[in-house]
């Protein structure tokens, strides 16, 4: 199989908020990180191509890449969009709508810590120039400890208020934290996302799980030796294999605090 960096970025800021700053990169880190990727002669695709490839669409380019950014920090829309515009790459974007500020008001909540984030007007403009827009949830959840009925409001209003924002039916979404499970994939299915991202802090493949793909996140301290080792294709494994027994015996560990009412670790 031929490994895929599908790569997490959360915000590219100098002066992020504190709760975000490890998975934060600065702006001349991503610029450097694109030069990179450029240079190694990979090929950024959509998510939605590579999607397409894994169900047996027309095949992916020798060494394609992806772009992908979570929660929806305002960040995207001063910093990131800019150079992707400029370079032509595509990327998807997706969205905590709780965390989104309206017109005149303030964000509606998520369990997110207090940030820049994005608007909805500066959403919809983004998915007007073509940057593909997911859902992530609205309150940003671990939502393999959610019940039933949480879990399904989590999925059915977060995609009513992007469609409702953008005029159009949304169908990608990204888990927070990563955390997913048979269960929670079903519900995604049915909600009416069609594929969805997953963490894995591994690569990508065109065998890939298209409601768990793999991705590598992109962290303050990732070194220019560990983030160029992935775009040749070296330093992670590659999906699809099963999930591990530590995540197992995490995910039970994490639904057993929630259902006791106590502090749930990431």
């Amino acid at each position: 199989m031929t490994p895929v960096p599908v790569l997490l970025y959360h915000s590219v800021s100098d002066s992020p908020a504190e709760w975000i700053a490890p998975f934060t990169v600065s702006p001349a880190a991503f610029t450097e990180q694109l030069d990179r990727i450029a240079d190694a002669g990979l090929t950024v695709v959509s998510l939605r191509r590579l999607v397409s490839a894994i169900r047996g669409g027309p095949a992916l380019p020798a060494r394609p890449a992806v772009l992908t950014f979570d929660d929806g920090f305002a960040d995207f829309y001063w910093t990131v969009a800019p150079q992707l515009q400029s370079r032509e790459l595509p990327a998807s974007l997706f969205v905590t709508t709780g965390a989104v500020h309206p017109p005149g008001g303030s964000p509606s909540g998520s369990l997110l810590g207090p940030a820049d984030m994005l608007n909805w007007r500066q959403i919809a403009g983004l998915d007007a120039v073509g940057i593909e827009i997911g859902g992530h949830s609205v309150t940003h959840p671990q939502m393999d400890t959610l019940t039933s009925r949480a879990l399904c409001e989590e999925l059915q209003v977060c995609k009513q208020e992007l469609e409702e924002a953008l005029g159009h039916s949304v169908s990608s979404f990204a888990y927070p934290h990563g955390y997913s499970s048979p269960a929670v994939r079903r519900k995604v299915l049915r909600a009416g996302f069609d594929c969805a991202c997953g963490v894995a802090n591994a690569f990508s493949s065109t065998s890939d799980d298209t409601l768990r793909l793999a991705r590598l996140t992109v962290r303050a301290d990732t070194t220019a030796a560990t983030f160029q080792g992935w775009l040749e294709g070296r330093g992670a494994p590659t999906a699809p294999f099963p999930d591990r027994w530590s995540t197992v015996g995490w995910r039970a560990y994490r639904r057993l605090r929630a259902r006791l009412g106590l502090p749930v670790p990431c």
